[in-house]
């Protein structure tokens, strides 16, 4: 067998990926191992991880493969520097120690972290958009597609379309910074108070709340969508080289005023930018999606880069864009960038390096369900537990099912931590926290009591793939939870149109008011037997005990943490924020049992 280890590393979301003879054996972020958000360090833990799961060596690795190009990426960043001095001086003076420190020349800071690696171990680099079009066809479930790749910037491209076939990746046209729906994105999430990588799903989740008052503006004033798909900003209102908001004062006047400060009141200007940036950035997608299907003129899609966790979006292009098939790359952002460069690296001619292996496209995809990353046996939970004093008790699989449905059918809070971690941002029922979604008043207690956030963002439905469509107008399996759909039309309930504003969220919108959304939609999550076998059961559990098919699942952390990843993660998290059960690995614990308040570290107070 022959080992490859795909990187992502240096500026946001690092992750590590380990293939065996093009298989996908373990994958996952800096992030869950550091537990600092978002970590940008080399991911020398997941390294590490993925070696152990594989019981290798890192002189067996046969080849590394890293996300991008670091010299062109160097060369943009200068050329934007030089352009625009002496205005961003101050970043400039922050940005270069690290290009001339381990960025720069990558090939070595990559054998110095990497120091058991064989000197002939050839090192392999893509471009950062070739990365993430790999990682959306390569895995997908389609002998050929379209592809399309959305994010902040790569080196240069920050929007590309190719194609796919069989065990190819053609990029076919590009998009350049500083043009970018990212970076447009995101400026929008900082005006409006939100962190920026972080927050982008806060101003999603905000924008039904709003109205899209500001879109011509956008439109009129921001960006020039052309009928071939192509966009350009008007960088008259921006600076990408800002510290705080990457817009300017020209931006701000605008839109009527300064940037909301991060925990300052949301005001009903900053949920009507919200609605009408989200409804323009959908416009421009679709407008891309019907130029990849006239470039291609392929049936299916495959969508990475980390505008395509826009999950309105992906459901927008599923129900009138031109392609009959949509697959999105569950860990589209950086993260899924390791993964791209390694599978780049696998399947790339031989001339290049040696591997050119065939590929043959899998039912329902390549990525395992996600499930990618650590398990715990019974043994090492148990341990953890004991070394906490906690109080637990050891069940059955069954009767761990029936008592976690049981808790949930009584309207408790339950910590779900089994099997091997997710790869990418959602938990799909491995590192969960589950909730009722009957029940009007979860949504609020599970963002404010446990989440320990906002209380206008929604939640997350997971439900029995065979019954899905009775709940929502969903026109393709969603596993990933990257899909939007509507709330089908028999479970909606009539709210009152003259209410609006955040006041929307204290109304009632259908039978599953938990997981609705304020604008009668859900995040789905289905899921099925054959690929997520515990968690279906669950749900058929507390099917049979409610007559109820779907779940709360949203992600085992607290503001400001990384997604659960061990079973001390998980019963730290558990102790420190208000969920009435957890369930890890065979072991069932009661908070009211436990004799901790807390334990050192609340997450209270730390920053999203």
């Amino acid at each position: 067998m022959r080992y490859l280890l795909g990187l992502s590393a240096f500026y946001h979301d690092s992750a590590a990926v380990l293939l065996g003879d093009g298989v996908i054996l373990a994958a996952a972020q800096e992030e869950r191992f550091s537990r600092r958000k978002n970590d940008a360090q080399f991911p020398a833990r997941a390294v590490d991880f993925c070696l152990q799961r594989a019981g290798l060596r890192a002189d067996q690795i046969d080849a590394v493969a890293f996300y991008e190009k670091p010299i062109l990426k160097f060369s943009r960043t200068l050329e934007t520097f030089l352009s625009l001095a002496p205005r961003g001086l101050a970043a400039f003076g922050r940005t270069m120690p690290g290009w001339l420190g381990e960025r720069l020349n990558t090939r070595q800071t990559l054998r110095q972290k990497l120091p058991g690696l064989r000197a002939d171990c050839p090192i392999l680099f893509t471009t950062h958009h070739e990365a993430h079009a790999a990682s959306a066809f390569l895995p997908s479930p389609f002998a050929e597609a379209a592809i399309l790749t959305v994010d902040g910037v790569g080196e240069w491209a920050t929007t590309t379309i190719g194609k796919g076939v069989g065990s190819r990746v053609e990029l076919l046209s590009e998009l350049r910074f500083p043009h970018s729906l990212g970076l447009l994105y995101s400026a929008f999430t900082a005006y409006c108070g939100f962190r920026v990588n972080s927050g982008e799903y806060k101003l999603m989740g905000l924008a039904p709340y709003g109205e899209p008052t500001w879109a011509d503006s956008i439109r009129r004033e921001l960006l020039e969508l052309k009928p071939d798909g192509s966009f350009r900003l008007n960088l008259a209102y921006f600076d990408f080289l800002a510290d705080d908001y990457l817009s300017n004062e020209k931006f701000h006047r605008l839109f009527s005023g300064p940037p909301r400060p991060p925990e300052a009141p949301i005001e009903r200007r900053h949920l009507d930018l919200a609605r009408s940036i989200q409804v323009v950035v959908e416009e421009a997608l679709l407008g891309l999606a019907r130029q990849a299907h006239a470039l291609t003129g392929s049936r299916n899609l495959c969508l990475a880069g980390g505008v395509a966790l826009n999950c309105v979006a992906n459901g927008r292009i599923l129900r009138e864009g031109p392609f009959e098939r949509l697959w999105i790359q569950p860990a589209a952002g950086d993260a899924g960038g390791a993964l791209g460069a390694a599978l780049a690296a696998w399947h790339a001619p031989t001339d290049r390096d040696g591997f050119d292996q065939a590929r043959q496209p899998q039912t329902p995809d390549a990525m395992q369900g996600g499930f990618l990353g650590p398990e715990f046996g019974d043994a090492e939970i148990e341990a953890v537990l004991r070394n906490h004093g906690a109080v637990y008790e050891k069940l059955s699989p069954e009767a761990l099912l029936a008592r976690t449905a049981g808790a949930l059918a009584s309207e408790q809070v339950v910590g779900w931590v089994q099997g091997r971690m997710e790869f990418g941002p959602r938990a799909l029922g491995h590192r969960s926290i589950l909730g009722d979604p009957r029940s009007p008043k979860m949504q609020s207690v599970m963002n404010l009591k446990v989440k320990f956030r906002e209380s206008f963002r929604p939640f997350a439905p997971a439900i029995l793939a065979e019954r899905a469509t009775e709940f929502f107008q969903l026109s393709a399996p969603s596993p990933y939870m990257l899909l939007v759909a509507p709330v089908a039309d028999a479970q909606r309930l009539g709210v009152d149109p003259a209410v609006t504003g955040l006041a929307r969220l204290q109304q009632q919108h259908s039978r599953i008011p938990a997981v609705t959304h304020v604008d009668g939609s859900a995040r789905v999550q289905t899921v099925t037997a054959s690929e997520n076998p515990q968690f279906h059961a669950l749900l058929k559990h507390f099917e049979a005990l409610t007559g109820c098919p779907l779940l709360i699942n949203t992600s085992f952390n607290v503001r400001g943490e990384p997604v659960v990843c061990s079973p001390d993660d998980a019963y730290r998290c558990f102790i420190n924020s208000q969920m009435d059960a957890l369930a890890v690995g065979s072991f069932y614990l009661e908070r009211s049992r436990q004799p901790h308040a807390s334990l050192p570290g609340t997450f209270e107070s730390l920053p999203d």
